[in-house]
């Protein structure tokens, strides 16, 4: 436990949790088991932030704010990135990093975009959301089940020229870019829509082209992990302070950000046109529901860790990588 407050005294000073400190105090008596609800242990003053030592787990009491977006987000802090996230917590990024690390979660590496793509690395966290339904029953899922590909984007697909037989009306939601060369679409096609666009060319490449939009503008449930990358230390260039980035509200995400203290491991852009994920609405409950999000560090076999590229938490990040992080 000191190795773990030295390590958080370098990465955030003298603020490190108090409730890190008493955990180092001498062993008391083994006391009888309680439920699990008495074990959990507030780690912020307004109660939002809970450990559960026993269980291993992370627990943050947030609140939906989304249900229809395009994703960067799957959770921010509160009053951050509320229009682009489903949910908000109202925590500090760097407690939610100390209490994952208190638990034995090893952080890794945020994503690299220079001079190639590097996905983030650190230990897998399996993320869970508990809710209580409209018959006030208690629900619990993964968080990939709320996230989906996004369907309310155009798809393309190169076509060199229009075949002979292909005449596009004009109120067709079907377009041809004849300067790039591609042939557009935009949303979820059904497949009502599919058969019909089949009828119109008996061309190869045409038919291929419509039954990959349709294939691709299907909503799937988000598959890939959760890793916890660390988010990364800039120092201030007027006070000289060091600041922790995912401050600004980047704590789980569904988009690649050098600044998330847990995020998606696979490449997923963070451009608007290109964004990969949106809110699958269906699965998600009203606006305002309170949700308590479970982070879990997923246990490996001896060996799996090195092989993943974990390490210890981010160091302090060059000046030469601190420009154009807290764009948002």
């Amino acid at each position: 436990m000191r190795d773990l407050i030295t390590v958080l005294v370098v990465l955030f000073g003298t603020c490190v949790p108090q409730w890190l400190h008493a955990s180092d105090a001498e062993p008391r008596p083994a006391a009888k088991k309680k439920p699990a609800e008495d074990r959990l242990v507030p780690l912020n003053p307004k109660g939002t932030l809970l450990l559960d030592r026993v269980g291993k787990r992370v627990l943050l009491k947030a609140k939906i704010v989304q249900r229809e977006a395009l994703l960067e987000f799957f959770c921010c802090l509160s009053q951050t990135l509320e229009h682009e996230s489903i949910l908000s917590v109202d925590a500090k990024a760097f407690e939610v990093h100390a209490a994952l690390l208190s638990i034995g979660a090893k952080s890794g590496k945020p994503v690299e975009f220079q001079p190639k793509f590097k996905p983030p690395t650190g230990q897998v966290i399996d993320v869970y959301v508990q809710w209580r339904d409209k018959k006030n029953k208690l629900r619990r899922v993964r968080g990939q089940e709320w996230v989906q590909t996004s369907t309310n984007r155009f798809f393309a697909a190169k076509l060199k020229k229009l075949p002979a037989d292909l005449k596009i009306p004009a109120d067709s939601e079907l377009r041809y870019d004849d300067v790039v060369k591609e042939l557009l679409w935009f949303g979820p096609m059904s497949k009502s829509q599919k058969k019909k666009l089949l009828t119109w060319s008996r061309d190869k490449d045409y038919q291929q082209a419509i039954n990959e939009f349709y294939r691709r503008s299907q909503p799937k449930p988000m598959k890939a992990d959760w890793v916890f990358a660390g988010s990364m230390l800039v120092k201030d260039e007027v006070d000289g302070k060091e600041f922790y980035l995912a401050e600004d509200g980047q704590l789980i995400s569904v988009a690649n950000f050098p600044s998330a203290t847990i995020d998606i491991a696979m490449q997923s852009s963070d451009s608007k046109e290109s964004l990969l994920f949106e809110a699958a609405t269906k699965k998600i409950p009203p606006l305002g529901t309170e949700v308590l999000i479970e982070l879990i560090p997923k246990q490996t076999k001896k060996g799996d860790q090195k092989k993943k590229g974990q390490s210890t938490p981010a160091a302090p990040a060059d000046k030469s990588k601190q420009r154009n992080l807290r764009k948002k």
